[in-house]
């Protein structure tokens, strides 16, 4: 039974549709999409009792189901710049009774191996802003702008501080967009971390590609496998098997 917490101004509580967890959101503030929920799946953690690293936890959505889908992780430490995403995440934790499993922190990434945290994690998993400042559509809300824009924090800070962090043969775990995929990849072998799976995804089979999974082993040997790309909607406009498997749902 999940805990009652007290909502702020201009909050709701939104349903996970995943093993009935439920998430704190702004009504005017930066929401989870599909590609939180993605990676959050595509993130394999294989060794017992690992300590995960979520860069730019945001709402707490990714830290929230990995913590609900994986019993080798010992704990997940969710990251964010931003103090009100910080404090409204903590509330999802212990209203999802995750207490135990998620620790949060109101931290700058930039610099943070620099801390207590280097060569600390055996999993980063992070969805970090995907347009550059230059690029795209300004929001004016600054809350927005942070989680969508690299103003706090670019991609190779994101890819450099993950390496720093990371125990040698740890997992690195990304979703972001295909047209940052060659910047991706040059990024993570100039930071010793080895690109080893891919998976592109479509919103539709006729679709153009919309974003990436890539899974990188830090220090590991040069391998790429190709995954068969993951579609998540059908000709009906409803989820496809491989999406309702995802969100343990059956048709």
């Amino acid at each position: 039974m999940m805990k009652h917490i007290e909502l702020g101004e201009n909050e709701r509580i939104d349903d996970l549709e995943y093993k009935e967890l439920k998430i704190i959101q702004k009504n005017d503030g930066f929401c989870f999409g599909m590609d939180s929920v993605l990676i959050a799946n595509f993130a394999e953690v294989t060794k017992k009792d690992s300590i995960v690293a979520d860069l730019g936890t945001g709402t707490g959505i990714i830290s929230i189901l990995m913590a609900a889908k994986s019993s080798k992780i010992s704990k997940i430490y969710g990251f964010d710049i931003q103090s009100e995403m910080i404090e409204m995440a903590s509330r999802s934790v212990k209203m999802n009774e995750l207490d135990d499993k998620i620790n949060l922190e109101n931290i700058d990434i930039v610099g943070m191996s620099e801390k207590k945290y280097k060569k600390f994690f055996d999993v980063v998993v992070t969805n970090p802003p995907y347009k550059k400042i230059s690029t795209g559509l300004i929001n004016e809300n600054e809350k927005k702008l942070i989680s969508r824009h690299e103003i706090k924090c670019t991609l190779e800070d994101v890819i450099s501080e993950s390496s720093k962090i990371l125990k040698d043969n740890g997992l690195f775990y990304m979703v972001h967009r295909p047209e940052r995929l060659v910047d991706i990849m040059n990024l993570m072998r100039k930071n010793k971390i080895e690109p080893k799976t891919l998976q592109i995804v479509y919103s539709h089979i006729e679709d153009k590609a919309n974003l990436i999974l890539i899974k990188g082993v830090k220090c590991g040997k040069p391998s790429l496998q190709l995954l068969k790309p993951l579609i998540v909607y059908d000709k009906t406009n409803n989820y496809t098997d491989e999406i309702l498997k995802i969100y343990d749902k059956k048709r």
